[in-house]
């Protein structure tokens, strides 16, 4: 029984607090992988410089593109309704470039390689830039892929257009169109 005495009481628990800062840290974490950026880019907006170099080389800026529509598309291999969404986008290129549109398509695969391996499967038809470091997305920030981010002939943005669907189609080449005065 002196035994026993001796013996000091258990030191308090830690556990709940660990338990709280856990969960805490947890959500934190969560919410910060899937929250939408708080200054995603807006209609009225001047649109900011892309900057980079299209897979021909050549270098890609709006500052060159002035007096044009230009539509700038935030995609990448791994997206569904990217790859849904560019035969419309190579068909609007088609019919409108010479009217002044201008497609730039802003990959944001993190591998160069990946988005070069869909290039050779997939063809598209209008200008394309790797950013893997997401310095133009950053910028921009795309919502959702696809984002598309309709900019006119004073480089401000006119319509943002989040994912892609089907009936999604006439909507951005009816916005396409009122920007090209058609």
């Amino acid at each position: 029984m002196m035994a026993s005495m001796n013996v000091p009481p258990p030191a308090p628990s830690k556990s709940p607090m660990r338990r709280t800062l856990f969960s805490a840290l947890a959500a934190a974490l969560f919410l910060s992988a899937v929250a939408v950026p708080a200054f995603a880019l807006s209609r009225g907006a001047r649109a900011p410089e892309i900057g980079l170099r299209d897979t021909q080389g050549n270098p890609v800026r709006l500052s060159q593109l002035r007096g044009k529509v230009v539509l700038v598309d935030f995609w990448a291999s791994w997206c569904e309704p990217c790859k849904e969404e560019i035969p419309v986008l190579n068909r609007l290129h088609r019919e409108y470039g010479d009217d002044g549109l201008v497609i730039v398509g802003v990959n944001i695969d993190n591998d160069e390689g990946n988005m070069r391996r869909f290039l050779r499967r997939t063809p598209i038809d209008f200008r394309v830039v790797h950013d893997g470091n997401h310095r133009v997305a950053d910028r921009y920030s795309p919502p959702r892929m696809p984002s598309s981010f309709l900019i006119d002939q004073r480089g401000v943005v006119r319509y943002v257009h989040e994912g892609f669907r089907a009936a999604d189609a006439r909507v951005i080449e009816r916005k396409v169109k009122e920007l090209l005065g058609l």
